[in-house]
């Protein structure tokens, strides 16, 4: 095995914690990867991991090493896209918020792999915080404002929210026309990933947010069933308009106190720090961005 080829091998045990998935990440026998790192260590004269029976973990001479492979692996694919013009190759890991991936992800795909063939994608769905050397994924597609300074985001789109009822729950409880009104009223809670805690209503009054939080029966931690239990007529909730905009053009939800909307929801795509913007990410961000400017415009 060549040394940029060693050299990736490398990086992705040290970023699986693992001979075998990094093996069958780069379609590799076990044996392989077990041997070219052998190998690597003697010719370097150092111990680059350290292994056990539960994981693999690179040494101080194993991190150093790692982080001059990442910026040398970067330096020759960017130099070879730029002077080759060559498309992007390779497996490209994403994790996404499942809602987003099937309304403006899953739809476009066919496009993107036809503009590039040598490109495979392998998506996951989640909601929660993932370590993206650990679990070997490249970016993640993310809803909300950004918290982790390990990683780096790129901001793709802000989606309007809006807050909505079914019809069955305005008639029996009443449609609220303003922020008072809501005392009388229930919602159905969201709990967050990241806090466990069930996030309130927010409302824009006179350029500023007030926060409520009502009342449930309810709470809910996916977004699939938050807006099912509305459609049910058990409270009030908070969606981007995206989501609900079938039920609100079939009259299955309606819209609630539309003079004060919720704030909007930035949406991004976030990769580690320590890495350099590949070019097979790059390009993704680049098409996704279009993909949500495109819905947006056309919404």
């Amino acid at each position: 095995m060549d040394t940029v080829a060693a050299m990736r091998l490398f990086a992705r045990i040290v970023e699986r914690r693992s001979f075998t998935l990094a093996a069958q990440d780069l379609g590799l026998p076990r044996s392989t990867a077990t041997e070219t790192l052998q190998q690597m260590e003697a010719r370097l004269g150092v111990r680059l991991l350290q292994r056990t029976t539960r994981q693999v973990t690179p040494t101080l001479d194993g991190e150093a090493y790692y982080r001059r492979c990442m910026a040398i692996l970067a330096d020759i694919e960017e130099a070879e896209s730029a002077f080759t013009g060559a498309k992007p190759t390779g497996m490209l890991r994403i994790d996404v918020h499942g809602t987003l991936a099937r309304h403006f992800v899953l739809p476009g795909l066919p496009e993107f792999l036809a503009a590039y063939p040598g490109l495979q994608l392998h998506l996951s769905e989640g909601d929660r915080l993932v370590d993206l050397v650990r679990e070997g994924i490249d970016c993640v597609l993310r809803v909300g404002e950004l918290h982790d300074s390990s990683m780096v985001g790129r901001r793709i789109a802000v989606l309007e929210e809006v807050t909505c009822a079914s019809p069955a729950y305005a008639e029996q409880m009443g449609m609220p026309r303003t922020l008072d009104e809501l005392d009388a009223h229930r919602m159905i809670g969201f709990i967050s990933t990241a806090s466990g805690n069930v996030l309130p209503l927010e409302f824009e009054v006179d350029g500023t947010l007030r926060h409520m939080t009502l009342p449930t029966s309810i709470t809910v931690t996916g977004a699939e069933m938050y807006v099912a239990a509305a459609r049910l007529g058990l409270g009030l909730i908070q969606v981007p308009r995206y989501h609900v905009a079938d039920d609100l053009t079939a009259g299955t939800l309606v819209e609630v106190l539309p003079a004060f909307p919720p704030s909007p929801t930035p949406v991004s795509l976030l990769y580690p720090h320590n890495r350099q913007l590949s070019p097979r990410v790059r390009v993704f961000i680049d098409w996704l961005s279009k993909a949500f400017a495109t819905h947006n415009a056309a919404a």
